[in-house]
């Protein structure tokens, strides 16, 4: 029924009794015409069942949700989580959130790159159950996910900011999204009504502004219009703080004259000490990516160029790229400020869980690398904060192993609707209430499928000490890859002595026994998630050969 909710009478009155046409001839006509508007709002105004009233009181107690995700807001830079960046990260309303909630100290992606991350975090499922496997996949806008049943429990569902799944997003009351993943500086917005898929072009309306400011105007007021007697689940997906990293004018003078301090294993120029099995994406490429767009047009657009290293030797150059890479990165960061002050001044802030979380980790500047993708602790964590006042104990931290699988199962259990069908996920709410199930996972399966030959397509297994990856390097099926695969190879960490994976001890004999266990372990965890490769021959040679 079309109609609004009188809350004095406790009934449902529809909009449209005051709407009935009549032709008014006489002074009789109208007269029973306004009898006829009579009875028929008389009809239409009926009294609540007790069904409905029980539906309308528990609406008024599931949580709303605000789903706030970043781009590439790796750990290092949250303040929260230690390390060399603490004391230069402006981080105020992360603080907040984690003196008033939960901080997660060991949540994982499954595969560390954006838009499979997203889809995982969409649909509760691995990549591989997902079909986004790679950047260039895109997805089954008509899969299940966590959207669409909330829709189908009841909840308004929004969209703001990066969407970067090529299709259309399903399940939201309303969205406005980037085309692709967006510019900082005026990008293009997509709605329902001007929708075109990614592959068809750049297509939307151009909005001036920086893209952090705008995404946030469009949340609050999204809110400010919303239906106040249903609950909502709002996703505000910042683009920051990927690359290109530009920031706003007021953020230009943050670090006016800071030295940064820099990684113990920057300086580190090839694998020989390390036992590393790969190449890595080195600092010296974004300084050529920073040197190509000074000369001229460039698929970003990079702040305060131009930039050289020319005539520099290999160490002042590295330290050169990384100082502004840090500079840069700290002054584009999201700002989600002013969504906490708007949950306070409307009286939403106890009955709404917000969760801030990043859609991977980043490197910056550990082995001398930049980017994410490897199984390495700084891209596989995802770091996140959660408060919901009504459950969550302030200032706690978890040490759970949680996944991104997981995320949907969490949020469904907290609204009271269903999972997503695909989802491989376990709901972690009470782990947050300080209530760990005893038979909670205590180790985790990660896949990253691109394959190129500087960071090989693998798979790995991590515990609560140890690290075992397989570096199995070939493209398979897997889109974007390179043809050239790369000799299989091993690499094993223990995380409790050697917390930034500075020496690969796969070949170290006091760890065999060690590695046999997480060899066996790594297989029964692809056959629980579905992922043994049983159409590729390929694989299941490689896997042969070398288990």
């Amino acid at each position: 029924m079309n109609g609004y909710w009188n809350k004095d009478m406790n009934s449902r009155c529809s909009t449209n009794h005051s709407r009935i046409t009549i032709q008014i001839k006489t002074h009789k006509t109208m007269m029973k015409r306004k009898t006829l508007q009579l009875l028929t709002g008389a009809l239409l105004c009926q009294p609540l069942s007790a069904g409905e009233l029980q539906a309308q009181e528990q609406d008024k107690e599931r949580p709303n949700i605000l789903f706030i995700l970043s781009d590439d807001h790796t750990s290092q830079s949250w303040g929260i989580y230690g390390g060399i960046l603490a004391p230069y990260v402006k981080n105020d309303n992360i603080k907040r959130l984690a003196d008033e909630g939960c901080v997660l100290d060991n949540c994982f992606c499954t595969n560390s790159i954006s838009a499979p991350s997203r889809v995982t975090i969409l649909t509760g499922a691995y990549s591989h159950l997902n079909g986004v496997r790679t950047l260039e996949d895109s997805f089954d806008r008509n899969q299940d996910n966590i959207a669409k049943q909330m829709q189908a429990g009841g909840y308004q569902t929004a969209l703001f900011g990066k969407w970067h799944l090529k299709t259309q997003p399903s399940g939201f009351d309303t969205f406005s999204v980037f085309h692709d993943q967006g510019e900082y500086i005026n990008p293009v917005f997509k709605t329902a009504e001007n929708w075109k898929d990614d592959t068809e072009g750049r297509y939307g309306t151009e909005e001036k502004g920086f893209s952090t400011d705008l995404v946030t105007d469009k949340c609050i007021q999204w809110m400010e219009e919303r239906n106040t007697d249903k609950p909502f689940m709002l996703c505000c997906h910042f683009k920051a703080t990927h690359e290109p990293w530009d920031f706003p004018e007021r953020m230009k003078h943050l670090y006016d004259d800071v030295t940064f301090p820099e990684p113990d294993t920057m300086m580190e120029f090839d694998t020989i000490a390390s036992g590393r099995t790969f190449t890595g994406r080195q600092l010296e490429n974004m300084g050529w990516r920073w040197e190509q767009a000074s000369k001229g047009p460039w698929w970003c657009q990079y702040p305060e160029l131009p930039f050289s290293t020319e005539g520099m030797d290999s160490i002042s150059a590295r330290k050169k790229i990384y100082q502004k890479m840090i500079k840069d990165y700290l002054r584009c960061g999201a700002t989600i400020g002013r969504l906490l002050r708007y949950l306070d001044e409307k009286g939403l802030a106890k009955n709404t869980i917000v969760i801030y979380v990043s859609d991977q980790g980043y490197f910056l500047g550990e082995h001398g690398f930049f980017d994410k993708r490897m199984m390495y602790e700084e891209p596989l964590r995802m770091p996140f904060v959660i408060r919901y006042p009504k459950e969550i104990p302030a200032g706690t931290r978890n040490k759970d192993i949680i996944l991104n699988t997981d995320f949907a199962a969490m949020l469904a259990d907290y609204a009271h609707v269903k999972t997503p069908n695909k989802s491989q996920g376990q709901s972690f709410r009470d782990n947050l209430a300080g209530n760990t199930p005893e038979n909670w996972r205590k180790d985790m399966y990660y896949r990253y499928w691109t394959h190129h030959t500087i960071r090989p397509a693998h798979i790995g297994i991590r515990n609560e000490r140890y690290k075992l990856m397989f570096l199995y390097g070939n493209k398979l099926d897997a889109t974007g890859s390179d043809d050239t695969p790369t000799a299989p190879a091993w690499e094993f960490y223990d995380l409790q002595k050697d917390p930034h994976e500075n020496h690969n001890a796969y070949k170290d004999a006091e760890y065999a026994p060690v590695i046999k266990e997480m060899k066996a372990r790594l297989l029964e965890l692809r056959k629980e998630a579905n992922d043994e490769d049983r159409n590729s021959e390929v694989m299941q040679e490689i896997i042969k050969k070398n288990f």
